[in-house]
């Protein structure tokens, strides 16, 4: 097993291109995503120095950068608001050890093969997760933009609007204004050799400088330069809850951010990433950053296509961005002191708006009532509530509706027929066996996966086992059975057995007979009670009810009729 997953030096000018390339889109991210996290714009340059560099070097996509992601600093500013709750070296130490736990999990993830599982959320969860994400971004950026310090939580920004607004720095408005302008009105073109949120940075903070020396504008200020400090984890126990939650809040979402944008750097590259090894590179590299204390990261889609689009195809040119933005902090921090902060605020709103799923919106009633509301709802959620109980509560709601839907097919699927014109399915030779029988047998035909959406349908089933005389239970169709289905099964067996009807079982096979095996159901049956055919079932079951076997080549003429009028008002179908 490869240790450095796409690891070589065989298109070094292309990695080096794009590693340069994609650390200068990353440079104005990260200063911005670290303020608007109340970490300090350090703390996103780590993030993306340390996820960066140890997720190319252990991951699983070879052409992917990774860093510091609008979702991630949404939840890391939580972090901060519930877990450290000030900024003493105590509340700090919290923090960011819920970014290296959440690492571990990602690790687990991975070493537990779970990557295929992790894009399974429904997709009207991510939609409204991600909306949300955007919307709460946008709304933390207000006070900024305005030139006033960043509110701690959404609500708490949105009650502070109107005095953000009569209170208005002018030359900050001024300075958003102008980032606006370039981050949304750069020509494509340009766009590709100048990134506008670097183009942006540079005008806004020059213009700053110049024009506005003396504007009492909120800067970055000194950053820490030279190599970072270590911090070892901190633990608290009342706060246990709260941290193992927001660990697996970060795993999960950087989780699905990372392997999302590992099947885009696929579609460009034409080729397959290790879904499993990604997650374990992602956790690393987390561990990393929560140990220098960096924000969390994951695959960033934008910076990964603009590496694969300059020449990026192996982790070398992750690991190149990394070092890159290192020296920017090894050397030149100095360079980043006077960037205002309504600068990276109008940077921040483009990220935001850029987040929110403007085509599902669109789109959405259409599609589906139900999807719209579960999108609405988490997206809800996650503005005014949190993070972990929006996705928590969306993939409870939108489970539950899949549930309730499939279990809906399933009952459908489950036929009870005791005259041939209820069976449409039956052959004419079967139909003319129920026929004869004149409701004396009750042939229970099931159909699909049975789960326990099933178990209520088959449960309402066992009421009518007095009326009959001979019970078959068809599982021809049936390719697998949950135990809550097989439960209802034994109990419908057991049922009719004690009220002394026969019950024959047709068609068990695979994973369902060993299912039925291991509940001990077959046992209950006599081995000549258990076949392959449902033809050779009803034989033997109107043979058992009148104690003879069926002539069926004896028939009178009224009977040849009646076969006769049967067959043609019901066409022969044989189960699929």
């Amino acid at each position: 097993m490869q240790l450095f997953y796409g690891l070589n030096f065989k298109n070094l000018r292309g990695d080096i291109f794009g590693g340069i390339t994609a650390a200068i889109v990353a440079l104005p991210l990260a200063l911005a995503f670290g303020v608007s996290s109340g970490a300090g714009a350090i703390a996103g340059l780590y993030g993306a120095i340390f996820v960066g560099f140890f997720a190319a070097l252990f991951g699983g996509t070879p052409s992917q950068i990774s860093g510091p992601t609008g979702p991630m600093t949404v939840v890391m500013a939580a972090v901060f608001t519930s877990v450290a709750g000030d900024n003493s070296e105590t509340g700090l130490a919290l923090a960011f050890t819920v970014v290296m736990l959440g690492g571990i999990f990602q690790i687990l993830f991975g070493v537990l093969q779970l990557g295929k599982y992790i894009t399974l959320i429904p997709y009207t969860v991510v939609s409204g997760f991600m909306s949300g994400v955007g919307v709460i971004i946008i709304l933390l950026q207000i006070g900024p933009f305005f030139g006033h310090v960043a509110s701690a939580n959404v609500i708490t920004s949105v009650r502070n609007i109107p005095s953000f607004i009569s209170g208005a720095n002018p030359a900050a408005v001024i300075l958003g204004v102008i980032t606006l302008i370039i981050v949304f009105g750069l020509p494509t073109r340009l766009n590709r050799i100048f990134p506008s949120p670097l183009l942006a940075l540079i005008v806004g903070t020059l213009i700053s400088i110049i024009v506005f020396p003396d504007s009492n504008l909120n800067r970055i200020g000194d950053i820490p330069t030279g190599l970072p400090s270590i911090h070892f984890p901190a633990l608290k126990f009342s706060e246990l809850r709260n941290i193992i939650g927001y660990s697996l809040m970060l795993a999960t979402l950087g989780s699905i951010d990372s392997l999302l944008t590992s099947l885009v750097a696929d579609s460009i590259t034409r080729t397959n990433h290790d879904s499993d090894r990604e997650l374990i590179g992602q956790g690393i590299g987390n561990i990393f950053a929560g140990l220098f204390w960096g924000l969390p990261g994951a695959g960033a889609t934008m910076r990964t296509v603009i590496n694969v689009k300059s020449g990026g195809k192996t982790p070398v040119s992750g690991m190149i961005h990394a070092l890159i933005l290192f020296l920017i902090v090894f050397r030149f921090g100095f360079l980043t002191e006077n960037i205002p902060h309504a600068v990276l605020a109008g940077i921040l709103l483009k990220v935001g708006i850029d987040i929110i799923d403007w085509s599902f919106l669109k789109r959405a009633h259409h599609i589906s009532l139900k999807a719209t509301g579960i999108m609405y709802v988490v997206m809800f959620l996650t503005v005014f509530v949190d993070l972990i109980t929006a996705v928590g509560v969306g993939i409870f709601i939108a489970n539950l509706l899949t549930v309730k839907s499939l279990s809906d097919l399933q009952i459908e699927s489950i036929r009870a027929i005791t005259t041939p014109d209820e069976g449409i399915t039956l052959n004419n030779e079967e139909r003319y066996i129920l026929k004869k029988a004149q409701g004396r047998m009750l042939l229970l035909r099931l159909g699909g996966p049975m789960s326990f959406g099933a178990a209520k349908s088959l449960s309402q089933r066992m009421g009518m086992m007095g009326k009959y005389d001979v019970l078959i239970l068809d599982f021809r169709q049936v390719p697998l059975m949950g135990v809550t289905a097989s439960l209802a099964i034994e109990n419908m067996v057991k049922e009719a057995i004690g009220k002394r009807r026969a019950v024959f079982i047709v068609g068990a096979k695979g994973t369902v007979k060993e299912r039925l095996r291991k509940m001990k159901v077959l046992q209950l049956l006599p081995p000549e009670n258990i076949l392959a055919d449902r033809l050779e079932a009803l034989e033997r079951a109107y043979a058992l009810i009148n104690n003879e076997p069926l002539a069926q080549n004896s028939f009178s003429e009224s009977e040849k009729d009646t076969e006769e009028m049967i067959t043609e008002s019901f066409p022969s179908y044989e189960d699929d």
